[in-house]
């Protein structure tokens, strides 16, 4: 999935010398908690969250010292080195980015100007969509060697019970290099036949375990 299918393209923005009291206002107003900083070329200069504002507002400060600060330029707090992505980066690599730097949203640039935004509440959105969490139905975890071949077998024994299958995930088996986890999200809500048959073709389904079936 592409970044462009994700992203809001509907972006509220500020100019640097516009105030912070004018970025605590559309913060409010808006409900949102970061605000790219552009220039006239719509290029992004910075960006200001609304931990920013909290650290630059403090409670303390009171009388025409508060109003002083309040009428400050947003380019005296915002953040200038601004990590950005693009239109084409796949959904995957952004999250990486998150992560990775610890952010809580990402400008999306083409050509130098700003076309959208992805916040952290997007991606988790999309992470639930993929896995297909939203949708009616149940989680099997299968433990499988680590080789060529394995998940068609694997999918065979759905496709014999004609069980639809929502979304699928592979991740290291963190006890053995030599085995991956296979984990399923499928459109049926008692997965007892699906279990006995996966179990019948030796494979080790770790979850559900289901009393009385061997391991």
């Amino acid at each position: 999935m592409l970044v462009e299918q994700i992203m809001n393209k509907d972006v509220i923005t500020l100019r640097p010398d516009e105030t912070i009291r004018a970025a605590i206002q559309i913060m409010r107003q808006c409900d949102i908690r970061h605000l790219p900083i552009v220039n006239n070329e719509e290029r992004v200069v910075g960006i200001v969250t609304e931990r920013d504002l909290k650290a630059a507002t403090p409670l303390l400060i009171e009388g025409d010292k508060a109003q002083e600060q309040l009428e400050l330029p947003v380019s005296s707090i915002m953040i200038t080195d601004v990590i950005t992505g693009h239109p084409l980066d796949f959904v995957e690599e952004v999250a990486l980015i998150f992560y990775d730097h610890k952010i809580g949203c990402l400008p999306i640039v083409r050509n130098g100007k700003l076309v959208g935004i992805i916040t952290g509440t997007d991606l988790l959105h999309t992470l639930v969509e993929l896995t297909g969490a939203n949708q009616p139905g149940s989680q099997i975890e299968i433990k499988v060697e680590n080789r060529k071949g394995v998940l068609y077998e694997v999918t065979g024994v759905f496709n014999k019970l004609n069980v639809n299958v929502h979304s699928v995930l592979v991740y290291p088996d963190p006890m053995s290099e030599r085995h991956k986890i296979l984990v399923f999200r499928v459109a049926t809500m008692n997965t007892t036949k699906l279990v006995l048959a996966l179990k019948n073709e030796r494979l080790n389904v770790l979850w559900p375990s289901m009393p009385g079936t061997n391991q």
